[in-house]
């Protein structure tokens, strides 16, 4: 550029100077150029040379301005290629993570790994102790009579009595051991068959050295352990595994983890609930997701039997139901004697406004009969059997939709003692020492008002009932069970520290409760909720020969602290 403009005005100067020179020539008239004008050309050609060098200048400058902006584009480009990468290589490294943990879990990338549970800080009190944690033993509330006699001198054999019930014992404690952790993994096989595995656990189990003194060394107890399989092609549904029973009622269908749990606090629930969670085999066949068939065959036990009164015919010397427990069981407990599984049938319905079911159940219980030594007996020990069972209802009612909830669930039938909360016994024995399942009904109804998004309110009535048995012994006298016939003394029961007249046997358990949750957070975070329960628990005998049927109440209050983390 400044070559051009060099050229330019050495050529205006040529120029100007063949002018002059061609004039000269053409012209007599003599041309002359001062000084001064010289001067001022030169100051021109000074003034030209500034401006070409501005301009170069100028141009330097946005040249290195382009080249610049060039760099800073190209280096922005640069840097977003390799964040690009760096995005690339961390999906493929998380891909890989998720592929390598399915893969030791057992399953494989596809599977969907969902966790749930919560941490509890719970308190318990009792105006009558029973010696439970959160979970509250109801036929265990004590009655005011009941004493015992100990020497008080052993010089001169004198004794005394004293009282050994818990009537008057308050009791409080505080518990974590509610705290729960599931674990639920989900695949697809394909587009109509999908599988499912769920692990339910909490820390409510107690070995022998599990105490409150010092390091609390509750044990992880397994609630659930299970798999399933669903073909929707043909609405069949398939559950291996320990889960609730099929006779809990649940809240849509046959499904497991839809249970309807009454909502207390107390892990033993509500007297009335029909419930067990055991090893089972289940199958479940469902119409257009409205009506519901399952069959499930479920682990047994014998979980009560009753004492009976009276002598028995000639021919036994003892009878059992229950053995102490072998390999991988604490051989302090027993275990029932049972060869055919409980068989559970239950069909359900959700029509379009509420849920509603109805169930059979079919058990059986043997014994272990073993003769006397005297005549007229069997002579080699046998097993006697009996056939017990029932059938229920359950519904689920939305009376004003989100607002106002009612449940009701019952069961009525013969041993069915070990369905219920309160567990009642399932069985005693006849005159000749097999078992005789006993009578019982039970009933539950739950209340539950949402008065907020965050806000629950509840109200709970529940009774577990059983039926005396009575039949004919030795020589024609009163035998069986839990009859005023058959010389029960309940007349020491509400004197504190009297004899120990108070022999009768649990007839009814009753129960009723209101409480309410308070979940005040719940966000990203996870949900935070507090929660009251009061519950009024009455346990009543049968009807001695003297009309006493004695009951001894029990007043408890429970908290609730919980953080839902997932």
């Amino acid at each position: 550029m400044r070559s051009k403009m060099l050229t330019v005005a050495i050529a205006a100067g040529l120029g100007l100077t063949s002018v002059t020179a061609v004039h000269a020539q053409t012209s007599t008239k003599k041309v002359t150029v001062s000084a001064a004008e010289l001067q001022q050309m030169k100051a021109e050609i000074a003034a030209l040379e500034q401006k070409v060098q501005d301009l170069e200048s100028q141009s330097a400058a946005q040249n290195q301005a382009q080249q610049q902006t060039a760099q800073s584009v190209q280096a922005t480009q640069a840097q977003v290629a390799a964040t690009q990468a760096q995005v690339q290589q961390a999906e493929q490294t998380a891909q890989t993570a998720a592929t390598k943990l399915g893969d030791t879990l057992g399953g494989s990338g596809g599977v969907k790994w969902t966790f749930g549970g919560f941490l509890a800080a719970e308190s318990a009190y009792r105006t009558r102790d029973t010696a439970d944690d959160v979970d509250t033993k109801f036929t265990a509330i004590p009655f005011e009579g009941g004493t015992s006699t100990a020497p008080i001198n052993t010089s001169s054999g004198a004794t005394t009595t004293y009282p050994v019930t818990n009537a008057r014992n308050d009791q409080f404690l505080y518990s974590a051991r509610q705290s729960r952790l599931s674990i639920k993994a989900e695949g697809d096989i394909n587009d109509d068959t999908h599988v499912t595995g769920y692990y339910e656990m909490d820390f409510l189990g107690g070995a022998q050295t599990a105490n409150m003194n010092e390091s609390n060394s509750f044990n992880l107890r397994t609630r659930q352990l299970w798999s399933s399989i669903d073909w929707d092609n043909y609405g069949l549904h398939l559950l291996a595994g320990q889960a609730w029973s099929l006779l809990t009622l649940d809240s849509v269908g046959i499904t497991p983890t839809k249970e309807v749990l009454p909502p207390t606090i107390d892990a033993q629930y509500q007297v009335g609930f029909t419930w067990a969670r055991q090893t089972q085999i289940r199958l479940v066949k469902d119409w257009d997701k409205m009506w519901w068939l399952g069959i499930s065959v479920e682990n047994p036990q014998t979980a009560g039997v009753g004492a009976v009164a009276g002598p028995g015919t000639k021919g036994y010397a003892t009878s059992t139901a229950t053995v102490q427990a072998g390999s991988l069981y604490d051989t302090l407990n027993t275990v029932s004697l049972n060869d055919v599984p409980d068989i559970i049938v239950k069909f359900a319905a959700d029509p379009g406004w509420g849920h509603y079911e109805v169930f059979g159940l079919s058990r059986e219980f043997t014994t272990r009969v073993t003769p006397t030594t005297a005549g007229g007996g069997p002579t080699a020990t046998s097993n006697d059997t009996a056939h017990g069972g029932g059938f229920g209802i359950g519904m689920l009612l939305p009376l004003v939709p989100k607002v106002l909830d009612l449940q009701l669930s019952g069961m009525s039938g013969k041993g069915i003692g070990r369905y219920g909360t309160a567990g009642l016994n399932d069985i005693t024995l006849n005159p000749a020492g097999g078992p005789h399942p006993l009578k019982e009904n039970m009933a539950l109804g739950t209340l539950t008002w949402h008065a907020s998004a965050a806000l629950d309110v509840y109200a709970s009535a529940g009774r577990e009932q059983e039926d005396s048995y009575i039949t004919a012994g030795a020589n024609g006298k009163d035998f069986g069970y839990g009859s005023a016939l058959l010389g029960y003394n309940n007349s020491d029961c509400l004197i504190y520290g009297a004899p120990t007249d108070c022999t009768g046997q649990t007839r009814q358990v009753a129960e009723q409760t209101l409480g309410f949750w308070w979940k005040f957070y719940q966000g990203k975070f996870g949900r935070v909720q507090f929660g009251t329960q009061f519950s009024h628990a009455t346990r009543q005998l049968f009807t001695d020969s003297k009309g006493n049927a004695p009951t001894a109440p029990d007043n408890m209050v429970f908290t609730s602290f919980r953080y839902y983390p997932f």
